[in-house]
């Protein structure tokens, strides 16, 4: 880096390639500050050389990550994202941003799902549709797993539209199948019912395994029956979707306590008299079992 009357001008190239030996042996011998210090030097050195590389962020993550020093090393990657961005190479842009997703993914869900959710924006601006939905997919869950249950609807909504757009139709049922149960755990039956109406017009999707299942769960929600419901969330389609959205199947429950239907039988304990009637009201403990009267 220095300068004399026979060298004008800084070695930035040599100087980078020097510090990031530095850092190298740093890390190995776990002198993690210094190995910080190298690493930032080996990019500052290449930025005034105006040259991007990802050789310094791969060791100064993992020097911070030692540290527990998770959240500046995001900050650090997000900054590299941008320069490769402004370089001219987005898709290294987003496969960093989602580097540092994962990095902070398990201490701040919230800022992975930013992460995520930018590297899905860069991806689908350069048309890179399947990348873009796998970060999606990523910050859904995520966000279905922090009760963000307002943003996972969007969410989901985002990923169901690429995925009709790419005509992976088998998908938008499973994704349809995620949005209903988000929004009942949001209490809101009229978007669950208005995302399966709108299902409709997605071909195959009328007359599918996965439109019956979903019609026989609204029912079941509408009329206050636990038993459907569970019956219905039970079902292998909904128990092997994505973990997080298994376990809304698995916990969902209808307001009002779960009242049950009236029983198929009340008809035949009405013949056999007001005894059997009385007798089946106490168990199911239901006020209409008997009849009206």
């Amino acid at each position: 880096l220095k300068t004399g009357f026979l060298k004008w001008k800084p070695d930035y190239d040599s100087a980078a390639t020097e510090y990031g030996k530095a850092a190298v042996a740093f890390k190995n011998a776990k002198q993690f500050d210094q190995a910080r210090e190298a690493c930032l030097r080996e990019a500052e050195a290449h930025e005034n050389n105006k040259a991007t590389t990802t050789d310094s962020i791969v060791p100064l993550t993992i020097a911070l990550q030692e540290m527990q020093r998770l959240p500046e090393a995001v900050q650090l990657i997000e900054k590299a994202s941008m320069m490769y961005l402004e370089n001219g190479t987005p898709d290294t842009a987003a496969i960093a941003l989602e580097r540092a997703g994962k990095l902070i993914e398990n201490v701040s869900p919230e800022k992975a799902v930013q992460l995520y959710q930018q590297a899905a924006s860069v991806f689908e601006n350069e048309e890179r549709l399947r990348q873009a939905l796998e970060m999606l997919g990523k910050a859904s869950r995520l966000l279905v797993r922090g009760r963000r249950l307002d943003e996972a609807a969007l969410s989901l909504q985002k990923e169901k539209s690429i995925y009709k757009e790419i005509e992976n139709y088998p998908t938008c049922y499973k994704k349809t199948i995620a949005q209903v149960l988000v929004h009942l755990h949001r209490n809101d039956y009229v978007a669950a019912e208005r995302c399966v109406r709108e299902s409709y017009s997605i071909p195959g999707f009328n007359g599918s395994e996965d439109c019956a299942a979903l019609e026989q769960l609204l029912e079941g929600y509408d009329q206050q029956d636990q038993d459907q419901v569970s019956e219905v969330c039970n079902l292998p389609l909904f128990k092997y979707m994505d973990n997080d959205y298994a376990k809304l199947g698995l916990t969902l429950v209808v307001p009002g306590g779960g009242i049950k239907k009236k029983s198929p039988n009340a008809a035949q304990d009405k013949a056999r008299g007001p005894a059997a009637v009385g007798s089946h009201a106490d168990e199911e403990e239901d006020e209409y079992s008997g009849g009206l009267c």
